[in-house]
């Protein structure tokens, strides 16, 4: 049994209260205009980022941060049976298609995303099984065959609502709680290849994805449809210049940008606090994800070792590709920014990552 050590790792939770803060006064300025002609109310997504997002996730940060973490180990197999059937619910009537895509539960006038839970989920089932043994790490049969099954039938329904992002987020996620685990190089490499392999097929065989590509490749074309998105952020991002237009002041929020509180959030940054403003959101994002990392290296057991590595992987490629496809260095996604954007379930069970990892950082032999 492990004990509470008493320290709490600062440094991490100040920049898990600064990401979530920050997160809530952008979408204050990035989300105004937009509730104010859609609902009359210019606070409308704060207040329900606020009511359905951060309560509830300060709840999350507490549960994982008491509760010891060992007890989700035990509770992990149910955990992901749950987030899987939740994940084909978007299949069935209470499942609604927004946005190109079916990612969304409706209950009533409660909605979410379980892709956003299955992030969570699976991180805590894959660490509790590799911690098992380095056997499942190291054998074919017993270790990457059924490794490599499991994360099939989580992958697929992702890939079929399509959310093809969070299906690569997972993918990296698990491979790096792989390696960590102890797994031989050939098996990363056979699933690195496969994975790549994959994800081209996909994107040859499905229109949108291959006009990302190739609208990523020559920006210029197809300014009004395929680069639309693309452009206005880019334009947006290039207005602010070294200090931006100043808080709230963004133009291209309302009639220009697509989702200015989801996918193009950080283009509403870059126009509104410039390049200083998004440099040092970079910047804590950095310092956030090598913290974590370092709260990994230390932990007292594998499963929480293997946790927060997983955890740290997701949180920290997500904001790269986000930032990347907005920036234009990489292929237009429709991945949300951690913390910052509008979500409330992304929301929920980011904080509670921060609160098992926060909890791991206190724990010794």
């Amino acid at each position: 049994m492990k004990r509470l050590a008493g320290n709490i790792d600062y440094a991490f939770v100040t920049f898990l209260f600064i990401l979530t803060v920050f997160g809530l006064v952008m979408l204050a300025s990035a989300s105004s205009d937009l509730a104010r002609s859609q609902f009359g109310d210019s606070f409308y997504y704060l207040k329900h980022q606020i009511f359905f997002g951060l309560l509830p996730g300060l709840v999350g940060f507490f549960a994982g941060l008491l509760i010891d973490y060992h007890f989700w180990a035990k509770l992990s197999v149910w955990l992901l049976a749950l987030s899987i059937g939740l994940l084909l619910l978007v299949f069935t009537p209470l499942g609604f298609h927004a946005l190109g895509a079916d990612r969304w539960v409706h209950f009533g006038s409660f909605s979410f995303q379980p892709g956003e839970i299955v992030k969570f989920t699976f991180i805590i089932y894959a660490a509790a099984w590799l911690a098992k043994g380095k056997v499942r790490a190291q054998s074919f049969g017993k270790g990457l065959l059924p490794f490599g099954l499991l994360l099939g039938s989580v992958i697929l329904p992702l890939i079929l609502q399509p959310a093809t992002t969070t299906a690569v987020l997972i993918v990296a996620g698990a491979l790096a709680m792989y390696f960590a685990a102890g797994a031989k190089a050939r098996y990363i490499g056979l699933i690195i290849l496969l994975g790549a392999a994959a994800f081209a097929a996909l994107v040859f065989i499905t229109p949108y994805r291959l006009q990302r590509v190739t609208g990523f490749l020559d920006k210029q074309s197809n300014a009004l449809t395929t680069n639309y998105q693309l452009n206005q952020a880019m334009i947006a991002i290039g207005s602010g210049g070294l200090w931006g237009v100043g808080y709230g002041r963004s133009t291209t929020k309302l009639h220009f940008l697509p989702e200015p509180i989801g996918d193009s959030i950080f283009a509403v940054i870059g126009e509104e606090l410039g390049f200083v403003g998004s440099g040092a959101l970079v910047l804590v994002f950095l310092l956030f994800v090598w913290r974590g990392l370092k709260i990994a290296k230390n932990a007292p057991d594998a499963f929480g070792r293997l946790m927060v590595t997983g955890f740290m992987t997701i949180i920290g490629l997500q904001a790269f590709i986000n930032i990347g496809a907005i920036s234009g260095v990489i292929p237009l996604t429709g991945v949300p920014l951690p913390f910052i954007s509008y979500g409330g379930t992304a929301l929920v069970a980011l904080l509670t990552m921060g609160g098992i990892t926060t909890q791991i950082a206190m724990r010794k032999n």
